[in-house]
């Protein structure tokens, strides 16, 4: 077995996340995807919201059909958890609305793919104790949320407390924590630099390869193996508008580095980027698969 486990997600959503409602890149975005990883010859796992599902039905069976673990990410890629900073117009839903939530999540997931989830993200790693307990009752045994790059305590998966999801404990439920080089000094107040994403499209794979050296030595210099866990969209590999988008009463302005290098470029660099990690003798999992080695 590796020393270097890596488990790939892919946040299936709307295009550029929140900021639109559209589906361009689940539709065009995900073979691209498909092909990356069987050209590889590695899993990864598909965290679908409920509405893309319902939308767009075809590509979660296209997914499944090709081997690849089903996993939820919410109903409408709504914030379920605590927020770890503020994004205008995307407040927390209540924690007493989250179990019902994810009960809903999880059933239209299970009808419309055809198999039970048991893998969970949530939209931009903004999770919470109730999400996992919630998560814990309904069955899962695998939640990639953890934010290295935020909390910086957990550098391997973890079974979390019923009191306090960051910490360790006796749920059933694994925790993973996505990773964030560590090594470096943060220069952002909430250590976002730290964070992978979207790095390998903005840098490429190259610069993304010494950031992951960097946490493979960190990791190593706290007496334990390196794991890797990445959170990818698929409107990243399919061209995004660039600037001002308008749709319904308005328009929005992501920051330019969301939708830089999306398409061509992006698909480029993740094929590299997982050359490079199988050069190194990773271990590639789904995250079902690295819990149940915890």
């Amino acid at each position: 077995m590796s020393d270097l486990q890596v488990v790939l997600g892919f946040d299936m959503e709307t295009d550029i996340g929140s900021w639109t409602p559209y589906y361009e890149g689940l539709q065009h975005g995900t073979p691209v995807i498909l092909d990356i990883l069987e050209r590889n010859k590695v899993p990864a796992t598909f965290f679908f919201t409920g509405d893309s599902l319902k939308r767009h039905p075809e590509v979660v069976q296209t997914v499944k059909a090709r081997g690849h673990e089903i996993g939820a990410h919410t109903l409408f890629h709504e914030t379920i958890g605590d927020s770890l900073y503020e994004i205008p117009g995307m407040l927390p839903v209540l924690p007493e609305e989250v179990p019902n939530r994810l009960r809903l999540c999880t059933e239209l997931v299970e009808e419309i793919a055809g198999v039970r989830p048991v893998s969970f993200r949530c939209p931009r790693l903004f999770g919470s104790t109730a999400v996992v307990n919630a998560l814990n009752d309904l069955g899962y045994v695998a939640d990639a949320t953890y934010p290295m790059f935020f909390f910086r305590d957990r550098l391997t998966p973890y079974h979390p407390s019923r009191e306090d999801w960051t910490q360790p404990g006796d749920l059933r439920i694994v925790e993973l924590p996505n990773f964030a080089d560590l090594s470096m000094e943060s220069k952002d107040a909430y250590g976002r630099d730290m964070d992978q994403w979207p790095l390998y499209r903005i840098e490429g794979a190259e610069v993304m390869m010494r950031h992951i050296d960097g946490f493979i030595g960190h990791a190593q210099s706290q007496g334990v193996s390196p794991f890797l866990c990445f959170y990818f969209h698929p409107w990243e590999f399919h061209p995004m508008p660039q600037g001002e988008i308008r749709y319904s009463e308005g328009s929005v302005c992501p920051d330019p580095f969301i939708t830089r290098n999306c398409g061509a470029y992006a698909a480029e660099q993740l094929d590299l980027l997982i050359k490079q990690l199988l050069a190194r003798g990773a271990e590639f999992l789904e995250a079902r698969q690295a819990a149940e080695k915890c």
